[in-house]
Formats: structure tokens, sequence, C-alpha cells
């Protein structure tokens, strides 16, 4: 069973913490400050895998944790950047982060970050100065990126055999590849895609039989999402037509009704190259055949253009087909390569082989912060800014303390909360965490 969809939980790793450390020698009683920095957390990736096919592994793995950075150590040791955590998927994977950003993974090897890492702390060897010689205070490491992501598959074929239930799509297939398909004389056989490889000389074509569509597909019916999704991709469409219908239905009005549903489920769709495969000819007579598929030639001819000397588009082929008897199939598999172009790789100009390197700038974080009194002494304080500040940082430790209060102090946070009637000792929450904040007191 094709397994197209899937919903995983990543987590990106926290950072390590920094270190309180000081040097501890012989001869040397009171050495400075040398803790280290946390290393920072590991990502999380998504990455092409050309081995997989299918998004089956999903369903006994959905939760994707990276490793965490390494805690700083004394003598300026520095903790290792955590492993980044590499999900594979196949080829023409869907990804869509909890944020809404969307990525189409096409290529092997193509990856995308979907989490980052937490930020390490810094160590209390990055806070000397000149009027702080012996800080007692490290940063502790940020919590990674964590979300739920959806995987949805579509399928990276040349060609896709289309049509409604039941119209020869699946012995076609069988006919034209390996691939093996059920096939069955009742509607709806087929229930997921199969991927079959047409091999010719110099070159192979990746051919998908897409399950028997229905009218008020592209809306939705049965599982015309599901269905349509694997069209978008395919370079060329075969709609496989049923010469005379078991089911006394009108030849006309199946074709229209398969041509409006891939028009409304994607406009781009409807201006892809097509070849119309009359099947099932050894159950009608040859001339009923022949004088079927000259009347659709008639019915498919492209309009001339109205501007003198303007190209006139070439007209889709028509070709009586029988998996049967394999009337018609050499030339299906003629036009198919014919119409199919190779893909050529783009050539290098000179001193292109090597990757250009570009500066990334990220913007910075955003100050912006709320300011809310929610007592006759209390006040709380929200933004990313100021609760990262918080995380980093242990309000248990005054010398902590107070370099978070002048932090704030810089960030204009202090200004805000004396304009919203703040006085020293009053309790701030910031984060979820209240403290009594009482800038400019000595340790």
């Amino acid at each position: 069973m094709l397994h197209d969809r899937a919903k995983i939980e990543v987590r990106a790793g926290r950072g390590g913490d920094g270190s309180v450390s000081f040097r501890r020698e012989a001869h040397v009683p009171k050495g400075g400050p040398d803790g280290g920095d946390g290393g920072r957390g590991g990502d999380v990736l998504v990455r092409v895998d050309d081995s997989l096919r299918d998004l089956q592994s999903f369903r006994r793995r959905a939760h994707f944790r990276a490793p965490r950075g390494g805690h700083g150590q004394g003598a300026q040791r520095h903790g290792a950047d955590g492993a980044p955590l590499v999900v594979g998927v196949p080829p023409g994977t869907q990804v869509e982060r909890w944020d809404g950003t969307r990525y189409d993974l096409l290529a092997p090897g193509q990856e995308v970050t979907l989490a980052r890492g937490g930020a390490g702390g810094r160590g209390n060897k990055r806070f000397t100065s000149a009027v702080r010689q012996a800080p007692r205070l490290a940063e502790r490491g940020l919590e990674g990126e964590e979300g739920m992501v959806e995987l949805h598959l579509k399928l990276l074929a040349d060609v896709g055999l289309v049509g409604l239930p039941n119209a020869g799509k699946s012995s076609l297939i069988a006919r034209l590849t390996r691939a093996q398909p059920k096939i069955a004389g009742y509607p709806f056989t087929t229930l997921e895609p199969v991927l079959g490889t047409l091999e010719a000389a110099d070159r192979q074509l990746v051919i998908a039989d897409i399950p028997g569509l229905i009218e008020g597909a592209s809306a939705g019916a049965g599982l015309g999402h599901d269905f349509l999704a694997h069209v978008e991709r395919t370079r060329l469409l075969v709609h496989v037509l049923d010469l005379a219908p078991l089911d006394g239905s009108d030849p006309v009005e199946n074709h229209a009704v398969i041509e409006r549903e891939l028009a409304e489920h994607d406009p781009r769709l409807a201006e892809l190259p097509r070849i119309l495969a009359l099947s099932k000819a050894d159950l009608v007579a040859p001339e009923a055949a022949e004088a079927a598929a000259g009347e659709w030639r008639r019915r498919l001819a492209p309009a001339a253009p109205d501007a003198p000397g303007a190209l006139v588009p070439e007209a889709a082929p028509v070709i009586v087909t029988s998996s049967a008897t394999r009337q018609g199939l050499d030339e299906l598999e003629r036009e198919l390569l014919r119409r199919v172009p190779v893909a050529e790789p783009v050539p290098l100009e000179a001193g292109e082989d090597e990757l250009a390197e570009y500066k990334v700038f990220r913007p910075a974080a955003a100050r912006e912060f709320d300011v809310e009194r929610v007592g006759a002494r209390e006040f709380r304080v929200t933004g990313e800014v100021v609760e990262r500040l918080i995380a980093r940082h242990d309000v248990e430790n005054e010398e902590a303390l107070a370099h978070v209060e002048r932090r704030l102090q810089r960030l204009g946070v202090i200004g805000a909360l004396e304009a919203a009637g703040f006085q020293p000792g009053d309790d701030v929450e910031i984060a979820g965490i209240v403290f009594e904040l009482d800038p400019g007191a000595p340790l």
C-alpha cells in the first residue's frame, strides 16, 4: 500500500549551558574565571533519499528529536554542538512546517532545515570586564524549535495515465512496463497509484497509473484530491478512454468529465500535452474502432490561429489500443518517447564549478514587549526578547539577577514599567517567573 501522507513531530536540540568556573593552578591561589560556553543544539533536517519510495516508515516513527549541545566546562572548554538529525524522505515530498512554511523537495540530496537548535549559553569567562573581574554567572542554553510537520508525497512521474474507473489503465501499464497492478473487471480495482518504468534503448520513462477519477473529484469526491495530487508533476498525460463502456455511458461525456476535473483541480493540468488512448479495441469491430478514432481526431484538432503565419499547435495523437492483443502499444511507446523530452543538464560556465559563498544576514530579535499591571504592586511583561533573556539566566542568583536588570534597563523595559507605575521592589512576572525587581540596588 502506498503511504503518501504523514504527520511527524520534530524537536531541535536544546543549547548547552555555560559554565561557572575559576582557574585552579599551583601557586595561583585566586585564578580568574575560565568557564566555557555551551554548544548549540542539533538541527532537524529533512533530506531527499532516492532509495525511498513512499512515507511508510513514518507509520513506525513519528517523533524526531535532535541531540542537545554539550555543557561548557572549566579551562575554557566549550561544549560540543549537537549533531544534526537527518530525516529522509522520497523525491517529490512536499513538507509543511507548523508555521505554514512549505518546501517542495524533488532532487536527491536536496535538504532543508525544519527546526533550528537552541543557542548555547555563555560561560562566566565571557562576562568579565574591568569592573567585574570574577563573575559568578553563566547563561543557560535555549530550547530548540519544535512543532508538527506535515508530509505529502506527490509522485514524480514522466507520464500519468488518467481516466474513469475500469477504463483499462492498469492493463495498459502492465503491458508497457513491468508493473504488476491488480487487474479485475470491476471499477476501483486500483486504489493507489502504481509506478512502472518504460525501458528504451537510451532512456527510461516513469509511468504512473492514477486510480480512476470520478465526477466531483476536484471537489474532493471519493479520493479525488489524493489521486489528483499525483498528476501535478507529470510531464504528459495519457487519457485512457474505453471505446465501448459496459455500463452504456457515452465516451464523449466520459472524456469531458475527466478533462473538466483535471482543469478544476489545477489549470496547469489542462495545458499539459495529451495522448488519447482508445482502449479495449479487441471488444469492438475494427471498423468501429477506426471510425471512432477518426471522429476523435476531428474533435481534438486544434483551431486555426487568427494571426496569419502563426504556428498551428500540434494535435493530440489518438491511438487505438488493446492490452489483450498489444494493438497500438508500439505506436503509443513511440509517441511517449517522442513527446517527453530528455532532461538536458544545464552546462556550467567557466568558473561555476565551485559553489559561490554568500553572507547570510538574519534579522535581529524583535525588541517589542508589552507591560501590563495585574495587581497593586504586580506587573507582567511579555515579549520574545525579554522571555529569552529570562530563560537564559537563573534569577535566584543575585549576580545573574543584577545582570538581567541591567539588560532590562537597556531594552527600555524598566522605563516602560516606571511609566506604568512601577516602584522598586514590586513583583514582575516574565515568562511565568515572578521575582522582585529592584533596579540599582547594591548586591
